[in-house]
């Protein structure tokens, strides 16, 4: 099984993945890192010179490559549960895990990264309460289970994302 992990930009997926793939001896595949190498670019010169439904458009066909991938972590972006057709890519590779937090912590863990297009202009907790407030009923509808990352250590998380996969 895979386990794919899915969530606003700063809520701990690629932490969370490393820690999961030490854990279990999974493969971790960070989206982004796929994608920045693919186009032998940064996420943010593929978002600038392309366009955000480009960049979307090759996660959707990463996810599709992928459904032939056994015992992996797929750590996606934070927008690829926004587009339908990720979400049923991502259902078919394995169990979709959404990681949350208050965008006070998303602030704190994301203030001083330059490589986050999206939260370029967006560097207080009301502006991104209100990115997250738009997609928050995809990241729902999207997910097999929530986990709250917020005042947890990685080992806390990844031992509840354990037990939840053991009684789904």
């Amino acid at each position: 099984m895979n386990l794919v992990l899915i969530g606003f930009m700063g809520t701990g997926k690629s932490t969370v993945a490393a820690s999961l793939s030490r854990r279990y001896h999974m493969e971790i595949i960070e989206m982004d890192e796929v994608l920045a190498r693919q186009e032998g670019m940064s996420i943010p010169d593929i978002f600038q010179v392309h366009g955000e439904p480009y960049f979307r458009k090759l996660e959707t066909e990463l996810l599709r490559n992928l459904q032939n991938c056994q015992n992996k972590i797929i750590s996606c972006g934070g927008g690829a549960a926004l587009r339908e057709e990720n979400v049923k890519e991502m259902k078919k590779n394995g169990k979709v895990v959404l990681l949350t937090a208050s965008p006070k912590t998303i602030l704190s863990r994301t203030k001083a990264d330059t490589s986050r297009p999206l939260l370029k202009d967006r560097k207080t907790p009301e502006s991104i309460a209100s990115l997250m407030e738009q997609r928050q009923a995809k990241y729902l509808a999207a997910a097999d289970f929530v986990i709250s990352t917020d005042n947890k250590s990685v080992a806390e998380i990844c031992k509840e994302i354990a037990e939840k996969l053991l009684l789904s």
